[in-house]
């Protein structure tokens, strides 16, 4: 895989996920049906993209332990949204309408540690991790300074409205563009 590649494909994963997001809303209710399923697919294939990322930032940052601490709870990070999305997926295929979703929901949630491990707190790991290492790579000055900026933008602006999330994707896209600009190292020199 070009390393340069996931560094625009993943936010334009978000974004896709964004706009299908919005536009599955449009009739007043989200999911079930293929919008749901097809904005949920966009969002695990930006996850899965994230992965290689979190290393290339972590190996441009010099292996240190901090990089390695804030790649390691990235990679958790989206292991639990992956298993999240994954759960978005399946009630969306078992349910018949909206509200029969959010029936399924309080039966997955319900399971003891499944709201706490899949929905409240781990999830967090991926963006705490993300901003750890962009942080790291600004503060040894191999990224401009509002590149963090950048990157926190893209994950506060869904908190004030999740129909924002397109244009956080888009700061993610803008400040990833430097990283997909530099010249990809051969994997062998990073090892």
């Amino acid at each position: 895989m070009n390393l340069r590649s996931p560094f625009i494909a993943a936010p334009l994963l978000v974004l896709a996920y964004g706009v299908i997001r919005i536009l599955d809303g449009l009739d007043g209710s989200r999911g079930p049906g293929l919008a749901w399923t097809t904005g949920h697919l966009a969002f695990i294939a930006a996850l899965v993209l994230f992965v290689p990322i979190f290393w290339r930032m972590r190996r441009m940052a010099g292996r240190d332990t901090v990089s390695t601490v804030s790649a390691v709870a990235g990679t958790a990070g989206v292991v639990v949204l992956l298993a999240q999305f994954g759960i978005d997926i399946a009630v969306g295929f078992l349910s018949a309408d909206h509200a029969a979703m959010g029936v399924l929901f309080d039966q997955v949630q319900a399971v003891p540690g499944v709201r706490f491990a899949v929905y409240d707190v781990l999830p967090f790991l991926f963006y705490v991790g993300q901003v750890a290492l962009v942080a790291r790579l600004a503060a040894l000055r191999l990224v401009k300074w509002w590149t963090p900026v950048l990157v926190l933008l893209d994950m506060v602006l869904p908190f004030a409205d999740k129909n924002l999330i397109p244009l956080g994707a888009l700061c993610l896209l803008v400040s990833f563009l430097p990283f997909a600009r530099r010249t990809a190292v051969p994997e062998a020199v990073l090892v």
